[in-house]
């Protein structure tokens, strides 16, 4: 199963709490935790699940059932990306590349060639979500 980014995510802010704990990270260099709030990973961990259940869910799927999906996902994204409700945390560079890659894994995990839909698309394997994508 593909690993969700808010769990790597999950783990730079506990890895910080520890060393804020330890006195090794003065307080006014900590960040994580405001990178990082429990609201936007808790959204973000919602929408991969519910993009990975959808997939799991086709059987035979076509191009256009797949990216049915891809885009359900990116546009979920999108919309936990602009939430206030994070208090202007969203998704970097970093961060953006962490959930391509597990959208990607997670359609391969369930016997989607990637390759091959993006080629008939005419479009680069990492371009699969850029139609939706505002992060």
């Amino acid at each position: 199963m593909a690993i969700s980014p808010p769990e790597n995510w999950r783990a730079l802010v506990a890895q910080e709490a520890r060393e804020l704990a330890a006195g090794t990270l003065a307080p006014e260099c900590a960040a994580m935790a405001e990178l990082f709030p429990e609201s936007l990973l808790k959204a973000t961990d919602d929408a991969l699940q519910a993009f990975e259940e959808d997939i799991r869910a086709l059987r035979e799927p076509s191009d256009e059932e797949v990216l049915g999906a891809v885009e359900r996902v990116v546009l979920d994204l999108n919309a936990i990306n602009e939430d206030d409700e994070h208090g202007g945390a969203g998704f970097c560079t970093d961060e953006r590349e962490q959930l391509c890659e597990c959208i990607d894994q997670t359609l391969s995990e369930h016997g989607i060639d990637v390759a091959a839909l993006a080629a008939r698309r005419g479009i680069d394997r990492a371009e699969i979500t850029d139609s939706w994508r505002d992060w």
